[in-house]
């Protein structure tokens, strides 16, 4: 188990940004756009086989030749304002069944990521994942942001369509971060590093299905490429949030009338606007995803 670097790169006090696969692929949607955008180079990674069983084997002439792993990789580059690392993870290392990432190779994962970025001098690190929130899906989604430090607070309630998850979760300051988004600034935090968590809101209806969901990536990329100072061509990503559009849209059309009518109550209140309850209740919402589970059970086993 270990860290591999092909080349080291001079950098100047650079930014890591870091980001895995979640809810919608949000965050990692967000993190690869911008690593595109920019031109990041690949300078090294993370061995895999400690924390992930093979994705697939490669078997050439009858012969097996190779076992392929999730990648876990570095990138860089040097940007007119500031030098930034990459960090992409193609998976999160879980164990005993978990969704989630936790436990001890997790806690691993965090720690070689922070040691690459202490290596080059980081003073900061960026995280990206999903917020589920009851939100209508032709609402702009907001992005939910937790630092590790409260010096990091003025700052972030300066960042333009940003809301302090505390705020938000109207629970006396309470809110969880579930997988590596989490653990890495709680890591963070223990080895002397800023960290913050950009998550941006996906409809809570949405959360169970296997679809991406730019728009909100495209609310992270907005919000981390204005304080990192960079500035990157959306077209791609706005084309990629119409064509997830067309999808929900025809996805939402086969819920039933009823369930639409509920959820189109939010279109006109969003929860990220008040702490207060939203047009729908905690126990309409359990209702409606129970629901909306019911109803594809049942086209499932018709089909």
């Amino acid at each position: 188990m270990g860290i591999r670097l092909y080349k080291k790169p001079e950098l100047e006090n650079p930014v890591l940004i870091a980001g895995w696969p979640g809810i919608g692929n949000i965050g990692i949607i967000a993190v690869d756009t911008l690593r595109g955008m920019v031109r990041a180079e690949e300078f090294g990674e993370i061995e895999s086989w400690d924390f992930f069983y093979p994705k697939k084997v490669s078997i050439r002439n009858g012969e097996l030749k190779d076992l392929e792993f999730p990648s876990n990789k570095f990138y860089f580059v040097k940007t007119e304002k500031r030098d930034l690392i990459f960090f992409i993870g193609e998976e999160q290392p879980t164990e005993g069944g978990k969704v989630y990432a936790e436990g001890t190779k997790a806690y691993q994962m965090a720690n070689l990521v922070l040691d690459v970025a202490l290596k080059f001098g980081c003073g900061r690190v960026y995280t990206s994942g999903a917020a589920v929130a009851p939100i209508h899906h032709t609402v702009r989604p907001k992005v939910w942001a937790v630092p590790n430090s409260e010096d990091l607070i003025d700052e972030i309630k300066s960042y333009e369509n940003t809301l302090l998850m505390s705020d938000i979760e109207g629970r006396g300051g309470q809110g969880a971060i579930t997988g590596l988004n989490g653990l890495l600034l709680g890591v963070a935090k223990k080895r002397g590093l800023e960290a913050i968590c950009v998550m941006g809101e996906i409809p809570v209806y949405l959360q169970g299905f296997p679809l991406a969901y730019p728009k909100a990536s495209k609310s992270v990329l907005e919000v981390l490429t204005v304080t990192l100072g960079i500035k990157i061509d959306m077209q791609g990503i706005a084309a990629l949030v119409e064509r997830s559009e067309s999808e929900i849209e025809r996805l939402y059309e086969r819920f039933p009338p009823e369930i639409r009518e509920e959820l189109d109550k939010l279109i006109y209140v969003t929860y990220a606007e008040s702490t207060e309850p939203g047009p729908i209740t905690d126990e309409d919402k359990k209702r409606i995803l129970e629901d909306i589970d019911k109803f594809f059970k049942k086209e499932s086993k018709e089909d």
